[in-house]
């Protein structure tokens, strides 16, 4: 494709070289380096003059690091007069931060949407925002995708006829709901509350799950306490099997040896939004690509063509 340019920040390389040879065209390199006082400057090394600029970085730990990394990419794509600069954020880690839901505290999602505006983003490709409202934090347009389509088409390999999704909690049961008719299931959710990051507590199980094969649900898993606590119920309803499913698969410490290791688990199924050390993969871990969704995206971008029309 002409006039285009793609950088990738130290976030996820690996993400931006497969989307790069899905496109057909080269990762140009970016110099980041390091102040004595720990100052952080990047520099692109490619021309942006009047270019479509894609910048790929998802925010994963360190996540602080890598996002002022990103801000500065995009002030340096500004500075060398991009013709647009399109952020392709795979991973939103603030999208969690969408609510003021305690006395004096910060909504991140909002205040980070901000400073990429800001810093000159002129538009953003994201992957499964945690919630629906975060897409309005942003002043400039998002094409907001998701990975259901990868995660059926790896689940329709099974037999599905005694079949149910669960989703966690209430508020990613319309997620869990698309999902199970891409699958052609029934669907139940989990009745959470949640008392700090890792302490929740599922009450009820809305749905029937008895003697059922279940797949779980959810946009992200960073320390698992959610699943944990929803296995526990899933297990005293007799399910008969267990799989796990979501986009983002952080997996913070042992969180994904501790999953496997729960009764019942078949497989974790994850996708390539955030990196995965090889340290960590277990035999259960099934990671599923979403390159090829964020490189027709980026193409239809730059050719002025439907997103929307990917998931028609």
């Amino acid at each position: 494709m002409r006039d285009i340019a793609v950088f990738s920040g130290t976030a996820h390389p690996d993400l931006a070289a497969e989307i790069c040879a899905h496109l057909g065209v080269p990762l140009h390199p970016v110099r980041v380096s390091r102040f004595a006082n720990d100052c952080l400057e990047v520099q692109l090394q490619a021309n942006c003059r009047e270019r479509d600029v894609f910048l790929i970085q998802p925010l994963v730990p360190p996540v602080q690091e890598h996002l002022v990394e990103l801000l500065l990419m995009i002030d340096a794509a500004r500075g060398a007069s991009a013709g647009r600069i399109t952020v392709v954020l795979a991973h939103y880690a603030y999208a969690r931060s969408d609510k003021k839901d305690a006395p004096r505290i910060s909504i991140g999602a909002r205040l980070v949407a901000d400073l990429l505006t800001s810093a000159g983003a002129d538009r953003v490709l994201a992957m499964t925002l945690h919630s629906p409202q975060v897409h309005g934090f942003f002043s400039v347009p998002v094409d907001h995708l998701h990975a259901l389509r990868e995660l059926a088409t790896h689940f329709r390999r099974y037999d599905l006829g005694n079949t149910v999704v669960v989703s966690p909690d209430l508020g990613n049961a319309k997620e869990a709901a698309a999902f199970a008719r891409l699958l052609g299931t029934p669907v139940a959710a989990g009745a959470k509350q949640r008392f700090s990051d890792d302490l929740v507590k599922i009450s009820a199980v809305i749905g029937e799950v008895t003697d059922k094969d279940v797949i779980v649900l959810d946009d992200e898993i960073a320390k698992g306490s959610t699943v944990v606590e929803l296995m526990e119920h899933l297990r005293g309803l007799k399910v008969r099997s267990i799989r796990l499913a979501c986009t983002h698969g952080l997996f913070s410490g042992d969180a994904l040896q501790r999953l496997s290791d729960q009764d019942g688990v078949l497989e974790i199924v994850c996708t390539n939004t955030v990196p995965i050390p090889t340290a960590k993969r277990v035999p259960k871990l099934q990671v599923l690509s979403v390159a090829p969704a964020l490189a027709e995206a980026m193409r239809r971008i730059h050719n002025g063509e439907s997103v929307s029309a990917l998931f028609a």
